[in-house]
């Protein structure tokens, strides 16, 4: 395990930093698929295409998120394993995580396609855009078991310290996700199917290389026998990650409460606010990578012991992610219209210029609170590394409240910009919230050990 990265031993800013940058770098190709598919399905197939894209995205986050949360609370387990150097462990903890990983694939992608239909009465989509959103998001959440064994293997990768895999697995995804989208949007004419179907095809390249690396490392590799069902094992596995996942369930919930507000605006205002939040993962890109980086940081360090890093890791932690808000903040605020109009085609250009003033608008307004954003993600890490991954799911349920609290009075009083609060609103109450429940019971926590 020496190739992987210790994070009980050194200086905990740059471990975090080291740790983090190639996932940040990964993280970025990553967000090529989302920008790619959507610049190229507004540009290449239409506006009304990208509104319905944009209606049905927090249902396809939600199937996303799931299987997402259960795989960051499994590597919670295994980062902590690593820490306390116990290798027989930590290849059944990963072939335990594997078992699950599998049930949890097939269980959501049967779930997700079931109840599509329902989904979209809910979020209200126009009769004009369903066809296009449904069939969308039924061959993108075909491929969900695809998500799964990517998000599992690359999981497993940096819960023991090694960020360098995903990052080459996602260079080589999105590379193949842009020449496949042009391939299968702009030469065969396959609209949104085909975007879907690039996607899922670079998925599963990225979460091959993650698995070649895991087979080829002897620490890592697991068997049969690591897979047998252990009650204990996966009981534990479950209390990690299914807080998370049902902090992922809570807030998509929410994020489809405001899409249903949204969806009863017109074309040219949910093109442009799907154009932005398409843009979200670009303004969450560095508070996620830094996000892994410190839940690995102190799942290992919880697992050696080692509390003074836990607490100096914490201030280092602070430090990179606010300085990093506000760089991002201020390139999005004086660089942002023109990236969002990347995004949005149409023939009418009052429709064009509507659309790019909702999409800048909303994207000035979550930029001004990155920060909050930002210290969102390092609380939230925190917590889940030393296995306090309730607070995960309570802190979602803070985020549900303001999220649906905002978007309900928007649709009670009208107008449409008000809508742009709900996001900004969910962070505040949500950081709060976590900031608060960290003072309380990670900061006892240490003090008694220092």
């Amino acid at each position: 395990m020496s190739k992987n990265i210790n994070m009980t031993q050194g200086n905990p800013m740059k471990l975090m930093v080291s740790f983090a940058l190639p996932l940040m770098f990964g993280n970025i190709f990553q967000q090529l698929y989302t920008v790619v598919d959507t610049a190229i399905v507004g540009r290449g197939v239409g506006m009304e295409a990208l509104a319905a894209l944009g209606s049905v995205d927090w249902f396809n986050w939600l199937a996303i998120g799931l299987v997402l949360g259960f795989t960051q609370g499994f590597s919670v387990k295994i980062s902590q394993k690593y820490g306390e150097g116990d290798k027989e462990g930590l290849k059944k903890v990963i072939g335990q995580s594997a078992l699950l990983s599998l049930v949890i694939a097939v269980f959501c992608t049967a779930i997700s396609q079931g109840a599509l239909p329902l989904f979209l009465k809910m979020l209200r989509v126009r009769s004009d855009l369903e066809g296009i959103a449904s069939l969308y998001v039924r061959v993108l959440l075909a491929g969900l078991p695809i998500v799964v064994f990517y998000n599992f293997c690359a999981a497993v990768l940096r819960a023991v310290g090694d960020s360098k895999t995903p990052l080459k697995a996602m260079i080589v995804a999105a590379l193949t996700n842009v020449v496949l989208d042009c391939v299968a949007v702009f030469w065969f004419k396959w609209g949104v199917a085909g975007a879907a179907a690039a996607t899922i095809i670079a998925q599963c390249l990225s979460g091959v290389i993650c698995a070649i690396k895991i087979w080829k490392s002897p620490d890592l590799y697991f068997g049969k026998q690591h897979m047998r069902p252990d009650a204990a094992s996966c009981r534990e596995l479950l209390r990690l990650g299914v807080p998370i996942a049902g902090k992922n369930l809570i807030i998509a919930v929410g994020g489809m409460v405001v899409q249903s507000v949204v969806n009863g605006f017109d074309t040219s205002f949910i093109a442009g606010f799907t154009a932005t939040g398409k843009l979200y993962g670009v303004l969450e890109v560095a508070a996620l990578s830094y996000s892994y980086a410190i839940t690995t940081y102190m799942g290992q360090n919880y697992g050696a012991g080692r509390w003074e890093r836990i607490h100096s890791g914490m201030k280092a932690a602070n430090i990179l992610s606010l300085v990093t808000a506000v760089a991002i903040a201020v390139l999005m605020i004086l660089f942002g219209r023109p990236i969002t109009m990347l995004f949005i085609q149409s023939d009418v250009p009052q429709m064009m210029q509507q659309a790019g003033n909702t999409a800048y608008q909303y994207l000035c307004c979550m930029a001004t609170a990155l920060p909050v954003l930002y210290l969102l993600y390092v609380y939230i890490s925190a917590l889940q590394g030393v296995g306090l991954t309730m607070a995960t799911m309570l802190a979602g349920g803070v985020e549900l409240i303001m999220r649906v609290g905002v978007a309900l009075t928007v649709a009670a009083v009208g107008g449409t910009t008000g809508i742009y609060f709900a996001e900004v609103s969910a962070w505040c109450g949500s950081a709060v919230f976590l900031l608060i429940y960290y003072h309380y019971r990670v900061r006892p926590m240490i003090k008694a050990h220092l």
